[in-house]
């Protein structure tokens, strides 16, 4: 059964009275698993909060209501804390870190419970040739690819034991890796053909829709008429669509056109992935952006959005670079970097002004804003943290000739920090009743192998960070409307059944924490800081956080999009 919801105004899911009154049976002495006993319990619908309690037995929430005279094998005492559903990462990069940590330890102790990955590229379909990319673009974290199909890598981390949900779109670049290769040119017909089969087969499966990272190529060279073709296969299974659109700087609205066009044709729901105005020079777009989208909503067009709150984006030093660098994939990089007639042509596109490519060297406004955070090389990783200005500066190298040097050294796209947006920005974006939150980062934990490399903070404290920064500290919003936004609008808009509230019989996805405390630690300087606040954590009826530590149990499960065929 799937959830009942409908659209109305700016798409904001409008949840059954049953949802927002939190009918419940009488209180009984039949026993629970777990009662969550005097919180201050927000549904995930943007109701008011009440005080009751919150009764689970099995993977189920059984009841929320008054439950003194009933008993469980766990009582949690939850006087002046906040029981709410658990949150849904719309933008997480845990593909890999999963398969590493199946703890999910960075995101579980914000109260994230379920992971949605696919953004432009996904861990399947794969070949021959997507597998080779995929082997060859590891870093600090090895697997063997012991799967072929976007389902069957899902199905495959739920066997190895993870503690928070997984779902995930198609990356439509890992579609167009798979049938034409990394090379700058449209599919044939029968290409063409190849890809849509390959969306049916995973939608089938259970796939969310279509995911697209349109500034990286080859991403980058499929024309729009290809992507709408992609998306009415998803849009036949209840699909949507997402995108890290084709600018977010100097074509931003130009870009945002093309994501209401492939909506509109392909008769399918588009989100905006972490929306901004990247580059200071872009800021001022941002009301225009905002504005046209409710316009498109007025207009019938189901578009949403999501974000993380903080002012720098985390990407590859290869994002300096234009598109047709990479033509034939990396090793033809690296080719390129390592020709000096070759370097001088790219060094004069990245130092001019263009609208025919996102250009974050110029967007972050020069090499002080640019901080270079991931290797692959132990030789370069004492680099680490440090901007491109000194890195150029040690070496005694133009910044931009830096930038070639260090992707050729490293053989990789280098991660990279870029410091470009307005915090007025932000908050006008978190104002926004139809816009939810991701991480765009793996989760992860302050130890082992994670600790080779500098995340984006937001891997640690993205969620925690809304709700005290901008709902207890700022105000930008009530904590009602935050946790809605935080569970039941993207649980709402990707179709998961039974997810994303609570309210008897949902699956038992239930945080537990202090609004008093909660907040964001880590830093630009030092990521590797929990966040601080979370109290515990239920996944499935299962508890993973207890007393502000991870328990050890994984009972995450792989979700299935609302297409997926018996």
């Amino acid at each position: 059964m799937k959830q009942n919801f409908f659209w109305v105004g700016a798409f904001v899911p409008i949840v059954f009275a049953v949802f927002a009154q939190g009918q419940s049976p009488s209180p009984s002495s039949a026993d629970f698993d777990v009662i969550i006993k005097g919180g201050t319990v927000y549904d995930g619908t943007g109701a008011e909060p009440r005080q009751a309690d919150v009764a689970i037995r099995g993977d189920r929430i059984a009841g929320i209501g008054d439950f003194k005279t009933a008993n469980a094998k766990t009582v949690i005492d939850a006087k002046g804390l906040a029981v709410v559903p658990g949150f849904i990462n719309m933008l997480s990069w845990s593909t890999e870190s999963l398969i590493q940590d199946g703890r999910s330890q960075s995101e579980i102790r914000q109260g994230v419970t379920t992971e949605i990955m696919g953004e432009g590229e996904s861990m399947g379909p794969v070949n021959d040739r997507v597998r080779e990319h995929m082997l060859r673009s590891q870093a600090d974290i090895k697997y063997d690819i012991k799967w072929n199909t976007l389902a069957e890598y899902l199905q495959y981390l739920e066997k190895r034991g993870i503690s928070c949900n997984i779902a995930s779109f198609i990356g439509a670049t890992t579609i167009r890796e798979y049938v034409i290769g990394f090379e700058d040119k449209p599919p044939t017909p029968e290409q063409l053909d190849q890809m849509r089969q390959l969306v049916r087969q995973e939608m089938e499966a259970g796939a969310l829709g279509i995911g697209t990272s349109l500034i990286y190529p080859p991403a980058f060279y499929a024309k729009t008429e290809e992507l709408i073709e992609l998306c009415k296969i998803a849009a036949k299974y209840q699909g949507k669509y997402i995108s890290h659109m084709r600018s977010e700087g100097s074509r931003l609205l130009e870009a945002l056109n093309e994501l209401i066009r492939i909506s509109r044709e392909a008769g399918i729901p588009a989100e905006v992935y972490h929306i901004k105005a990247a580059g200071q020079q872009n800021w001022s777009k941002i009301d225009d952006l905002l504005s046209r989208i409710e316009t498109a909503q007025k207009a019938g067009i189901k578009i949403t959005a999501n974000m993380y709150t903080y002012t720098a984006a985390g990407t590859g030093l290869d994002a300096c670079l234009p598109p047709w660098t990479e033509d034939g994939g990396y090793p033809e990089l690296f080719k390129r970097l390592r020709n000096p007639a070759t370097r001088e042509k790219i060094k004069a596109e990245v130092q001019t002004p263009t609208d025919s490519w996102e250009n974050l060297y110029l967007d972050a406004g020069g090499p002080e804003h640019i901080l270079v955070a991931a290797f692959k090389s132990e030789k370069l990783k004492p680099l680490t943290g440090k901007t491109l200005a000194e890195v150029a500066r040690m070496r005694g190298k133009d910044p931009i000739d830096t930038v070639m040097d260090l992707i050729a050294e490293d053989e990789s796209r280098v991660g990279t920090i870029y410091f470009l947006m307005s915090e007025n920005n932000v908050k006008k974006e978190v104002a926004k009743p139809w816009i939810s939150f991701g991480s765009d980062e793996a989760s992860q934990a302050p130890e082992g192998v994670f600790l080779k490399s500098n995340p984006h903070p937001r891997a640690y404290g993205n969620f925690a960070r809304v709700l005290g920064k901008y709902v207890r500290d700022e105000k930008v919003i009530p904590m009602k409307e935050a946790i809605r936004r935080l569970s039941g609008l993207p649980a709402a808009n990707l179709g998961l059944d039974h997810r994303g509230f609570l309210k008897e019989g949902m699956f038992a996805d239930v945080v537990v924490f202090d609004p008093a405390t909660i907040s964001d630690r880590a830093t630009f300087e030092k990521p590797h800081q929990y966040a601080v606040g979370v109290k515990h954590v239920f996944v499935n009826g299962v508890q993973v956080i207890k007393d502000g530590n991870h328990t050890g149990a994984k009972p995450g499960r792989a979700l299935w999009g609302p297409g997926k065929t018996k």
